[in-house]
């Protein structure tokens, strides 16, 4: 057959497999130590009764006045590096002189539109952490306020593709949370119903977190969609995919729900990384294996593990209030399963259904395959690793 070892290689390989892997693992810890994050910006805005409007925005402010792309994960990744460090050595003060010099431009790429119509906005406030340890991101605050019209009905907000991934809140005059969403570069959010200031409703709260964990998986989470289709390839019969998307889950609910909780807690730097090294390891282990092993659920749980953090990421940046922390958190998991759920269905109906009794199978599907996927995960996990 196409691909196969001869069995002495596989002994070597299971002796090495677990040393391996927890060596890179402890690779990954040590160099992502100091990498430079770059997070959406939180954007928690409050609607006072008498029709005062303030968004209260929360950004890496080195990282936009040295102008790093959005597009990149980490400052090291950008040209401007050198400038961003600068900036972050500097105090409260000489870098709120930088920011005032554009804080017009900043606020001209914020659109806040009010019934169709813009609303003007101005800068109210900036607070800025005294510098602390330069190989750590530091959050500012940037405030800005406005005043809504009479009787204004509906409200949609939207700031420039440059400023990146952002997270919107809003809250109503005593502090109940009426809206939220996690906007990508450019999106502008829905039409935001503000004429009652009605708190959102469990069942809306709840189908909003269960599209924010499906949308997670299809169409953004190309690297949980790789994980999830090696699982798959390993064999087209529904026992082993069953052990195994079992021990997937269970793990990475578990680590999402601590997460959320507040009892453990890995930066982006070290989960991503790993993440892509799970990728390709189920995916080499494709190639070597042809059936499920006793060793892959357990392999499988402990990347599920992992996975789940990424997800807990996710989450954490729209933020759980707690009114509706459980019926957020259990809904966005039910996102993701239905997500992962549709990536499976594809591969049952696309490749499955009509190959997966082919003697060939393997051979033509499963190891190219494989193959394609240990690729494009080895290439994330030097991306990500080396920054």
């Amino acid at each position: 057959m196409l691909f196969m070892l001869p069995s002495i290689y596989l002994v070597p390989y299971r002796l090495i497999r677990h040393r391996a892997l927890f060596a890179l693992v402890w690779l990954l810890l040590v160099s992502a130590a100091s990498a430079h994050e770059i997070r959406p910006a939180i954007i928690d805005v409050r609607l006072a009764s008498d029709g005062a409007i303030s968004a209260a925005i929360r950004l890496n402010l080195e990282a936009r006045l040295a102008g790093i792309a959005t597009t990149h994960k980490d400052t090291e990744e950008s040209a401007s590096a050198p400038q961003y460090r600068t900036y972050r050595r500097l105090g409260p003060e000489p870098l709120r002189a930088l920011f005032d010099d554009e804080a017009d431009a900043f606020i001209a790429d914020i659109d806040l539109i009010v019934d169709g119509e813009p609303l003007a906005l101005q800068l109210q406030s900036v607070s800025i952490p005294d510098v602390g340890d330069p190989a750590l991101a530091r959050d500012s605050i940037v405030t800005l306020q406005g005043q809504l019209p009479n009787g204004a009905e509906t409200l949609t907000w939207r700031w420039h593709k440059r400023l990146g991934a952002s997270v919107l809140r809003i809250d109503d005059a005593e502090g109940a949370p009426l809206y939220s969403e996690y906007l990508q570069a450019g999106d502008s959010s829905a039409d935001i119903d503000v004429g009652d200031q009605a708190p959102a409703s469990i069942s809306a709260v709840f189908a909003q977190y269960v599209a924010v964990g499906f949308a997670h998986i299809v169409p953004k989470g190309m690297d949980h969609i790789l994980f999830v289709i090696g699982l798959y390839l390993l064999s087209p019969a529904w026992r082993p995919l069953l052990w195994q998307i079992s021990a997937f889950t269970l793990a990475h609910t578990l680590t999402l729900a601590m997460s959320m909780l507040g009892w453990i807690a890995l930066p982006a730097s070290i989960v991503e990384p790993l993440i892509a090294a799970s990728i390709v390891y189920v995916a080499v282990e494709n190639i070597f294996q042809q059936r499920l092993t006793r060793f892959r659920p357990v392999l499988v749980f402990v990347f599920g593990l992992v996975h789940g953090l990424g997800f807990a990421s996710v989450l954490s940046d729209i933020g759980l209030t707690a009114s509706h922390f459980a019926t957020g958190l259990i809904a966005f998991n039910i996102g993701v399963e239905l997500g992962q759920l549709g990536v499976i269905a594809v591969c049952v109906l696309g490749v499955g259904i009509w190959f997966g009794r082919q003697p060939w199978y393997r051979s033509v599907v499963v190891i190219p395959g494989s193959l394609g996927i240990a690729c494009i995960g080895a290439f994330w996990l030097f991306e990500r690793v080396s920054g």
